[in-house]
C-alpha cells in the first residue's frame, strides 16, 4: 500500500493537468460547435484544427494508460504483500510461542477441582471490621494445597496457566496477600484476583512454624503441616484448603471471579505506568489495581556469608515451610544446634528445640550480644528473668556473644566470639532479624524508607495512585505513633485488609494498632502493641499468676492457637477496674503476671501484656488516647490483673 500511494503522488499531478486540458477542450469545442453551420460536414470536425480532436485522444490515451498502469501495479503488490503475510502467518503458528500456546488444547491439570462459586461464597462472608480471626483456616483434614503450575523452565506450558490481565495483582503469597485477597473479595464480591508468589504454597501462617509445630506428637507432622494448638484442638497452618481457590486459567473466564495463585513465580520488574509487570519467565500481567506485599528475606551474619560454601550448607535461615522441615530433620540427625539471636524467633526456636534435648540427647545452644534473652524488648529485669526461664528449658545461653568467625573443622562449626569464647556445634540457626523486600523499588520507582527500610506509603498504605504495600515491607504512616515499619502476624492481618479495602475505594487511612504475640512454651507467653523498645522508660505492674495465666488456658479460652485481636475496639470503652490496691513490682523476683508500659515523652506508646491475655482492646485504646496518666499503677487496674 506504501508503494501505491507513491505512484499516485507521482501520477497525480499529470492527471490533474490532463483532466483540465480535456475540460478546456471540451467547453472551447462545445464553442466552436455552437457557431458552426449546421451543413459542415462531420470529418471537417475531426480533422480541422478549430476542433482539437487529435488533442483530447492523446489526453485520454495518457490518463488511461495512467490508471491502468497504477491498478495494475496496486493488484500485483496487494496480491504479493497477502501472499507474504500468510506466508509469516503459517510460520508463526508452526512453532510454540506464548500467543499462541494459550489456544492449544490439552488436558486439564492435575489439581482438585473447584467448589462451585455459590459454595465458596460461603466460606467468604465479609469480615467484621475488626476480626481478624476470620483469617484462621477451618477445621479440615484436607492436604496443603498442591501446585498446579508447570515447572520454571517449561516457558510453553507456564504460558497456558498464566492470564495476560488481573484486574486486582497480589504480589507476595503471604498473611497479608491473603487477607487483601479476602477483603477485597468481601467488597467486591465479583472480583478477580491473581496472587503471584515465589514460594510453592498456597498462603499459610507463619507462627506456628515457630511456635506449635515443634510440639507435635505427630511423627508426620512435616508433611501434614497440622498441629495441635495449646488447648488440643488440630488445624492446618493454610488458611485455606485448595477448594478455595480456582485455578489461574480460569480466572479471566470466571463469571464470579474468584482468587487465584500463581506459585513459583516471582516478579522482577513492575512498569508502573504501563500497569503491567514481567515475570522471571518473561511473561507480563497487566493490571488495574496491584498490591506488593513481598514481605521480606532473612537476615544473615556477614561472617557467615564470607565462611564458604560449607558453613552456609550448615547454617538454616528460618522462615519458610521448607525452613521448619530442614530444621526438624538436623535436629534428628545432629548433636548439637546453636541459634544466633536473642529476639522473638531465636528465643521461641530455642525453647522449641529445648524440649527435644533431652529425647534426641540434642544440645541446644542460644547466643546473643544482649546481656538478656529478648534485650531489645523487654526491660533489663524481666529479661533476664526469660532468660532464666530458657534455660529451664534445656536451652545452654551464651549472652554478650558477638560472632567474630565461622569456620568449619574436623566435621564441626567453631564459632570464634570476640572475647575469645569459643563454641563447637553441628549446626547454625541465624536468626537475627528480617530485611524487607524492596527488589522492585528501582524499576517500580518506589521510595525506600531510609530509616526503617520497606517501600514508603502513607497512611492509607498507598505508594502510588493504583499501588498499594501491606505486611513486613510496608513503612506506613501511624496517625498515632508516627512513621513504622511492622514485622508481626496480626500487623500483616491488618494491613492487608486495610490495603484491600482501599484497593476497592474505601480510602481509610491506618488506624488499628496491630499486636504481636510469643510464646516460650505452652506456659509463659506475652502480648505486646504499640513500639516496645528497651531504651524507652518503662513502668511494670505485676501480680502473682494462677492456672489460668498461661499461653495454654488462653487458648482454651478463646478456641484459637492465634492470638489475634478478636474484639473490637468498643469493648475498651467501659472497663471495670480491679477494686484491690496495685503495688508495682518493677523488681519483683517472680513476674506471674503483669503488665509493662513503654513511656515517650511521659505518654504511653506501648504495652506488653505478660500472661496476660485477651484485655488487648484496654490496651489499644490507651495507646490511641495518647494522654499523660500520673499514676500507671491506677491505669494498670483496668487490666484486672489482680483477678483470681
Amino acid at each position: 500500500m506504501l508503494k501505491c500511494r507513491t505512484v499516485w503522488k507521482k501520477l497525480a499531478p499529470l492527471a490533474r493537468a490532463s483532466s483540465t486540458l480535456c475540460r478546456q477542450n471540451v467547453r472551447r469545442t462545445a464553442l466552436n460547435n455552437g457557431r458552426t453551420p449546421a451543413y459542415v460536414p462531420a470529418a471537417h470536425m475531426s480533422s480541422g484544427a478549430a476542433g482539437g480532436g487529435r488533442a483530447n485522444q492523446i489526453y485520454v490515451l495518457l490518463v488511461g494508460a495512467a490508471c491502468v498502469g497504477g491498478g495494475v501495479y496496486t493488484y500485483r503488490t496487494v496480491k504479493g504483500d497477502g501472499q507474504r503475510y500468510q506466508e509469516r502467518i503459517e510460520e508463526i503458528s508452526s512453532r510454540p510461542n506464548k500467543t499462541q500456546a494459550s489456544y492449544i488444547q490439552t488436558e486439564p491439570p492435575a489439581v482438585p477441582e473447584p467448589e462451585p462459586e455459590a459454595a465458596r461464597s460461603s466460606e467468604e462472608p465479609s469480615p467484621p471490621a475488626a476480626d481478624v480471626e476470620a483469617l484462621i483456616p477451618p477445621e479440615t483434614s484436607e492436604a496443603p494445597p498442591e501446585t498446579s503450575e508447570a515447572p520454571p523452565g517449561d516457558s510453553a506450558a507456564a504460558s497456558l496457566k498464566v492470564p495476560s490481565h488481573a484486574p486486582y495483582l497480589l504480589i507476595g503469597g503471604g498473611t497479608a496477600s491473603f487477607a487483601a485477597a479476602r477483603s477485597i473479595r468481601a467488597r467486591d464480591p465479583g472480583a478477580k484476583v491473581l496472587i503471584v508468589t515465589e514460594e510453592p504454597d498456597a498462603p499459610y501462617m507463619r507462627p506456628p512454624l515457630s511456635k506449635e509445630l515443634w510440639f507435635s506428637d505427630d511423627p508426620s507432622v512435616t508433611e501434614t503441616l497440622r498441629f495441635k494448638q495449646w488447648n488440643g484442638k488440630e488445624r492446618s497452618i493454610f488458611f485455606q484448603p485448595p477448594s478455595f481457590y480456582i485455578t489461574a486459567e480460569e480466572l479471566s473466564s470466571a463469571e464470579n471471579g474468584g482468587v487465584a495463585i500463581l506459585t513459583n513465580r516471582k516478579v522482577v520488574h513492575m512498569d508502573v505506568r504501563g500497569n503491567k509487570i514481567k515475570l522471571d519467565d518473561d511473561t507480563e500481567i497487566s493490571y488495574d489495581k496491584c498490591l506488593i506485599a513481598t514481605g521480606g528475606v532473612p537476615r544473615n551474619l556477614q561472617v557467615i556469608e564470607r565462611a564458604g560454601e560449607e558453613v552456609m550448607q550448615k547454617t538454616t535461615l528460618f522462615r519458610k515451610i521448607e525452613d521448619f522441615k530442614e530444621l526438624d530433620k538436623v535436629s534428628r540427625n545432629v548433636k548439637s544446634i546453636a541459634i544466633i539471636g536473642g529476639g522473638f524467633l531465636g528465643s521461641e526456636l530455642a525453647c522449641a528445640l529445648g524440649r527435644r534435648s533431652s529425647e534426641f540427647d540434642l544440645e541446644v545452644i542460644q547466643m546473643y550480644p544482649e546481656k538478656g534473652n529478648m534485650g531489645k524488648v523487654l526491660p533489663e529485669y524481666l529479661s533476664n528473668w526469660t532468660t532464666e526461664k530458657v534455660k529451664s528449658e534445656g536451652v545452654k545461653i551464651i549472652s554478650e556473644a558477638l560472632v567474630k568467625s565461622v569456620v568449619f573443622k574436623d566435621d564441626k562449626l567453631e564459632i570464634q566470639l570476640k572475647d575469645g569464647r569459643l563454641v563447637k556445634t553441628d549446626h547454625i540457626v541465624a536468626a537475627v532479624g528480617l530485611e524487607p523486600n524492596v527488589d522492585l523499588a528501582k524499576s517500580a520507582g518506589l521510595e525506600v524508607d531510609s530509616d526503617f527500610g520497606g517501600f514508603r506509603v502513607n497512611a492509607e498504605l498507598q505508594a502510588r495512585s493504583n499501588i498499594w504495600v501491606a505486611g513486613d515491607a510496608a513503612c506506613f504512616y501511624d496517625i498515632r505513633l508516627g512513621r513504622r515499619r511492622v514485622e508481626h502476624h496480626d500487623h500483616a492481618v491488618v494491613s492487608g485488609r486495610l490495603a484491600g479495602e482501599n484497593m476497592t475505594g474505601a480510602n481509610k487511612p491506618y488506624w488499628h494498632q496491630s499486636m504481636f504475640w510469643s510464646d516460650l512454651g505452652p506456659d509463659v507467653g506475652y502480648e505486646a502493641i504499640g513500639i516496645v523498645d528497651s531504651s524507652l522508660p518503662t513502668v511494670g505492674v505485676f501480680a502473682k499468676a494462677t492456672a489460668k495465666d498461661t499461653p495454654r488456658a488462653a487458648t482454651e479460652l478463646s478456641g484459637t492457637g492465634i492470638r489475634s485481636e478478636s474484639e473490637t475496639e468498643d469493648t475498651a470503652t467501659s472497663p471495670v477496674a480491679s477494686p484491690t490496691p496495685t503495688p508495682s513490682g518493677s523488681h519483683k523476683d517472680e513476674y506471674g503476671k503483669g503488665v509493662i508500659f513503654y513511656l515517650r515523652d511521659k505518654v504511653v506508646v506501648g504495652i506488653i501484656l505478660w500472661n496476660v491475655f485477651n484485655r488487648m482492646p484496654i490496651a489499644r485504646k490507651i495507646i490511641k488516647d495518647g494522654e499523660e496518666h500520673s499514676d500507671l499503677n491506677e491505669v494498670a487496674k483496668l487490666f484486672n490483673i489482680h483477678d483470681d
